[in-house]
């Protein structure tokens, strides 16, 4: 199983920064008791504290040269207590700037502990990368903010996230739902509608086996997902129903609703 990503690390160690940036915006003059309709169970606080939590994590076991997991105590990663923005904020902006320390100074290819067959820091980069692209997505809805992502970035996000999904590790958390997804003439096609052709942002997902696999085409399929990348991106991801008027489903809507449901962590 490869986990292949398509930027070089040191843009995601960019991007990283950039989407921290960007995400840490959202917060300063919001109401950080808001719920958060993407993840009820969480305010923008608990949001907040998620994502600087599992930065501080990633960038421990990048900085140790970790080859077996580890555990922090639980307040390095919930960050300070309350509701104190500028409080709040620092500690996002200072997990951020040490867990990108790492990665720069680790490189690509430094053995470390990740929940993936690859035991790469690279795996690091690229994971909290679009860890904090989609959190950002909660708080922009959360807090009525455009969402938008450079297309290389989300074409990426979107790549890595069916990689992930096709991990045996997920087929077999998933393994009471696979008769209902799985079986003959099962596809779906997700087609971004304003990227440039050499991006190729285009998935075909092919379900008639036993097991996910997916390649970068245009091909006919029994359900198509059509529409701008950033929102086939919230939808595969769960952040934008598929009945939303930005996006256009053709053919077999209970198929990708099945798909939705099954594709989860």
């Amino acid at each position: 199983m490869t986990l292949q990503g398509s930027l070089s690390h040191d843009r995601y160690c960019d991007q990283l920064l950039a989407e921290s940036d960007q995400f840490r915006s959202l917060l300063r003059d919001a109401d950080l008791s808001a719920t958060v309709p993407t993840c009820p169970d969480w305010t923008l606080a608990d949001l907040a504290r998620h994502v600087g939590g599992a930065h501080r994590w990633a960038g421990t076991i990048v900085a140790t040269r970790s080859t077996e997991f580890v555990s922090l105590k639980s307040q390095v990663l919930k960050g300070p207590e309350g509701t104190d923005g500028k409080a709040l904020d620092a500690w996002l902006a200072e997990g951020a700037q040490q867990t990108v320390a790492a990665l720069r100074e680790a490189g690509p290819d430094a053995e470390v502990w990740t929940w993936s067959p690859v035991q790469r820091s690279g795996f690091w980069a690229r994971r909290m990368t679009h860890e904090t692209v989609i959190h950002r997505a909660d708080a922009a809805l959360t807090t009525g903010a455009d969402f938008e992502v450079p297309q290389d970035v989300a074409a990426d996000c979107l790549e890595e996230w069916l990689q992930l999904c096709a991990l045996p590790v997920l087929a077999e958390r998933r393994a009471d739902r696979a008769a209902e997804l799985f079986g003959p003439g099962r596809t779906i096609h997700l087609h971004a509608t304003d990227t440039p052709p050499e991006l190729n942002a285009e998935w075909f997902l092919d379900l008639t086996g036993d097991r996910l696999t997916h390649r970068r085409t245009h091909e006919k399929a029994a359900t198509a997902l059509r529409g701008p990348l950033t929102d086939i991106l919230r939808v595969v991801y769960r952040r934008l129903p598929a009945d939303s008027d930005r996006v256009e489903v053709l053919g077999d809507r209970g198929l990708l609703d099945r798909w939705l449901n099954w594709a989860t962590f």
